[in-house]
């Protein structure tokens, strides 16, 4: 149960489990040493995962480079699974600049998307006293859960005039559950035709060429309420507590350029592009965390704002990205799939409806 406070910000669709969490003695023995040391660990532990999410929203935007045609349109499903990295497997406990965390043995700790039998031992100490022995805390972290992060994508693209199409992904926002919290998304993308500026070379050249660029956003949201137990001895800062939520927003860009040739019902393609994501995500509000006990017992809380950030470059990617992939139409259907090469590699499926 010590190891919680990690998997519940990244995991972040089980966001209930810090409610009935929140006063576990790992929790409020690492908020007892210092919030910032807290928040490196956890950029260390999730940023991978994150970074997987936003490689998978910029994927499966296009799977060729022929536009629809004018007022034709399509709706596709499709799915795209990120491969983290094995750089990005592990990290160095004694490299993120802890003031009150330290290595109890070995300084290399998994990732998010390491092995699951890799769990560090650190030791927490309180800032107020950090050589009273009796004041540091042992705990472990935890070990992998996954390399691969899914993530979903669905689009409704329409030919316009001048051989473009328009894409929208658009989820508005809505509440799952009360346990699951609320979630939505909004995307918008653009592909051009560049066979068109050939000339008559057009008729000849054996391939369709085109540019694209696509820009997704998801937004989730997740009220919770973490009270202070009762009876208790005191709570020290701001105990307002109405506005405490786990909240993530996460974001990319892409362009490509694409390339592809249709043979009868089948086309395949590839193409070669530029990828940027962003993530932030967070427990917004106060929060009470135990930092002592009275005479009688009782615990004392203080009160903290905002404790949790995840956000920086750790959770973040860009780079260079190549494609190649298929489409395949069968009458209405049409069945996507393709390979992506990049910092992390990614494989995107989908279906979906052509008229």
């Amino acid at each position: 149960m010590k190891k919680l406070y990690f998997l519940i910000t990244l995991v972040i669709l089980s966001a209930a489990t810090f409610k009935a969490n929140a006063q576990d003695d790992g929790i409020n023995e690492l908020f007892k040493g210092n919030s910032a040391d807290v928040n490196k660990l956890l950029n260390a532990y999730t940023g991978p995962l994150f970074k997987g999410f936003g490689n998978g929203l910029n994927g499966g935007w296009t799977n060729t480079a022929k536009t629809l045609g004018t007022f034709k349109f399509n709706i596709r499903v499709s799915a795209t699974v990120s491969m983290i990295s094995e750089a990005d497997k592990s990290f160095n406990i004694n490299s993120l600049g802890l003031t009150n965390i330290k290595a109890t043995g070995s300084p290399i700790a998994a990732t998010f998307g390491g092995n699951e039998n890799l769990q560090a031992g650190i030791q927490i100490s309180d800032p107020s006293d950090p050589n009273n022995p009796a004041k540091k805390f042992n705990t472990t972290l935890p070990g992998g859960v996954s390399q691969y992060v899914p993530a979903p994508q669905i689009q409704l693209t329409m030919g316009l005039i001048k051989n473009t199409d328009v894409s929208l992904r658009l989820i508005p926002t809505t509440k799952i559950s009360d346990d699951a919290g609320s979630v939505g998304m909004f995307g918008v993308g653009v592909k051009h035709s560049i066979s068109q500026y050939f000339g008559k070379a057009e008729k000849v050249v054996p391939f369709d060429l085109a540019v694209a660029v696509g820009y997704t956003r998801l937004s989730y949201k997740k009220p919770l309420e973490v009270r202070p137990e009762t009876p208790n001895g005191g709570v020290s800062g701001n105990q307002d507590y109405s506005t405490q939520a786990l909240e993530g927003h996460f974001s990319g860009w892409n362009t490509q350029v694409i390339i592809s040739k249709k043979l009868a019902f089948f086309t395949p393609f590839v193409s070669l592009g530029y990828i940027t994501s962003k993530t932030d995500v967070g427990l917004k509000g106060n929060y009470p965390f135990v930092t002592s006990v009275n005479t009688a017992g009782q615990p004392v809380y203080t009160t903290q704002a905002n404790p949790i950030t995840i956000t920086g470059p750790t959770a973040q990617t860009k780079g260079m990205r190549a494609d190649v992939g298929f489409q395949m139409s069968l009458f209405f259907l049409k069945i996507y799939g393709s390979y992506s090469f990049a910092e992390y590699k990614s494989a995107n499926a989908g279906i979906g409806l052509g008229f």
